[in-house]
């Protein structure tokens, strides 16, 4: 195995680009004013920027090295989270953007506000910062700062994740959503190139020969659709647990959908979701098969180390196939991808208690005086994700600890947000009663998987779990956990709304969903050259996309 080493033109290519990138973010703070401007780059943002703020945000140095680590060690079907999330940004922006534009919220939490009550609204707002602090920025921290620990092992994880976490957080809380979509945009451009740039030595190592690949690799690690009984990814997960847990994040997670939320108009923030999903498709050839042809390259007989720790894939191939100085770039490209997600949920915590709080609880405050507590509640976020990043140490791996906790805690909230703009008779207290039986059902059931009633699956079982298991232990896969709470919650909701009196029908009118909305929107449509009208444009997507699942079915 090559000595995971850095020269000093890798080193320099580093430094140059985290002081570019620092210095972008306190150019934007200069021009940075107003709460639109701050919170959401004044509502300009045109389509490109918004896709790639979407897609660096999204792509983290995790998923950098852990699509190729899932590829080497299981196969290729961990692709279908990433073409699900291209079908999932067409349901967000054919159904749930037009209602988050037209309102102008800032926030997830404040559109519940305006479709329910204020509950709803302090509620998810409270746990949305909980979960950009402790899953979302704590995560990235914590997968850039093993980014490091691979490359200089003798750094301790706490000192890798204050460093990160010092240098993303820097920019952000100078400059706002402006610098972080801007700064997106360059680090989206670094991790397509620097992931095509391994993808292609890579193939070209194995000989360039696409029959080297089907002769040694077993079909079922080249197929996307797996078994009932696959421990890591069954058929039925994909359109239940994969589509449910992408919705969340995509269309009402602050951190994803404040980007849309910046559009400058509607065309924009559809155009750039469409972006994005079209940027997520090529992530099969270009972080998800290297880990295939790093099956040919490293034996795993041959290479003890890799068959230990798949992670270990993506920096083996860069070190390996990379000459020094373009090296360095791909490992720019590794930082590019841990601040671009950090950035974003930095931002969007503070944009959360800033505007569903602060700004709540003190409405006479100035713009100015809102700019500056964002500046500080972000510092105090990105101090409390440097503290907490290493307890994730105590999962069994990050893919764990992120997937666990989004199972339990994401599906009543996708209950509240597609009750409310599917179902008219949802009302605020339907929407509490979802949101609050829903977790704590969840509760319930991660007290019963900690007891070792039952088994949450999140991968193959350990050798405990294939004991308790056999002894009778039930065994349910994470991805069916996550349709089993939101029909949990979506029955309180139902029970709760149509127990108590009907939402006000004004309210319904607007931010409820109808054919009729189609109708209305067809004249602008007209007014619009075919190639930028968004049904021609998520028609030919989804056609792609079925293109690519029959290929590789």
């Amino acid at each position: 195995m090559p000595q995971f080493r850095l020269e000093a033109p890798d080193l320099f290519m580093v430094f140059a680009y985290v002081v570019f990138i620092v210095g972008l973010g306190f150019y934007f703070a200069r021009r940075t004013e107003t709460t639109d401007d701050y919170f959401l780059a004044g509502r300009s943002l045109t389509w490109w920027l918004i896709g790639f703020s979407l897609f660096a945000s999204n792509v983290s140095s995790s998923t950098l090295i852990g699509l190729s680590s899932s590829a080497f060690g299981s196969g290729i079907s961990v692709y279908n989270y990433e073409w699900m999330a291209a079908l999932v940004l067409i349901v967000f922006l054919v159904f749930f953007l037009p209602f988050y534009l037209k309102t102008r919220v800032y926030t997830m939490p404040e559109f519940l506000e305006r479709r329910f009550d204020q509950r709803s609204r302090y509620y998810f707002s409270a746990q949305l910062v909980l979960m950009n602090i402790v899953i979302d920025t704590a995560a990235a921290l914590y997968a850039g700062a093993l980014v490091v620990r691979i490359l200089y092992p003798e750094i301790p994880l706490w000192q890798s994740v204050l460093g990160l976490g010092i240098v993303a957080g820097a920019y952000t809380v100078a400059g706002g959503l402006k610098a972080v979509v801007y700064t997106d945009a360059v680090q989206a451009v670094l991790l397509l190139v620097g992931a095509l740039l391994v993808a292609v030595l890579a193939f070209d190592a194995i000989g360039g020969s696409w029959s080297a690949v089907t002769a040694q690799v077993p079909p079922a690690d080249l197929s996307l659709i797996r078994p009932l009984s696959d421990p890591i990814l069954p058929w039925p997960g994909v359109v239940t647990g994969v589509f449910l847990l992408g919705f969340y994040f995509w269309g009402t997670n602050q951190f994803m959908v404040q980007r849309a939320l910046g559009a400058k108009d509607l065309n924009h923030g559809r155009w750039g979701a469409l972006f994005a999903g079209l940027l997520k498709l090529p992530i099969l050839f270009i972080m998800v098969l290297p880990g295939i042809f790093g099956r040919l390259l490293y034996p795993r007989a041959d290479f003890p180390a890799l068959a230990e720790n798949t992670d270990l894939i993506f920096p083996t191939l860069m070190f390996d196939l990379l000459p020094v100085g373009i090296r360095g770039l791909v490992i720019t490209a590794l930082v590019a991808a841990i601040m671009s997600s950090v950035d974003s949920t930095l931002n969007s915590a503070s944009t959360l208690v800033t505007m569903d709080f602060v700004k709540k609880l003190k409405p006479d405050l100035s713009d100015h005086r809102l700019v500056v507590v964002g500046r500080v509640v972000t510092f105090g976020f990105m101090t409390l994700a440097i503290l907490w990043a290493p307890q994730i140490l105590k999962f069994p791996n990050i893919w764990t600890y992120l997937q666990q906790m989004l199972a339990y805690l994401a599906p009543p909230i996708v209950a509240c947000f597609f009750g409310g703009v599917f179902w008219r008779r949802a009302n605020g207290s339907g929407a509490l009663a979802a949101l609050v039986v829903g977790h704590l059902a969840a509760a319930v059931m991660l007290g019963l998987a900690v007891s070792g009633v039952f088994i949450v699956q999140t991968q193959v079982l350990t050798p405990a779990q294939v004991q308790m298991a056999a002894g009778g232990t039930p065994v349910i896969h994470f991805l069916y956990l996550a349709p089993v709470l939101l029909a949990v919650s979506l029955t309180a909701m139902v029970v709760v709304s149509l127990s108590t009196a009907p939402p006000d029908d004004e309210v319904v009118q607007a931010l409820t969903w109808s054919p009729a909305l189609l109708r209305a929107e067809e004249p602008a449509l007209r007014a619009l050259p075919w190639y930028k009208n968004y049904r021609y444009q998520s028609a030919a997507m989804l056609v792609l996309i079925a293109a690519i699942v029959a290929a590789w079915w």
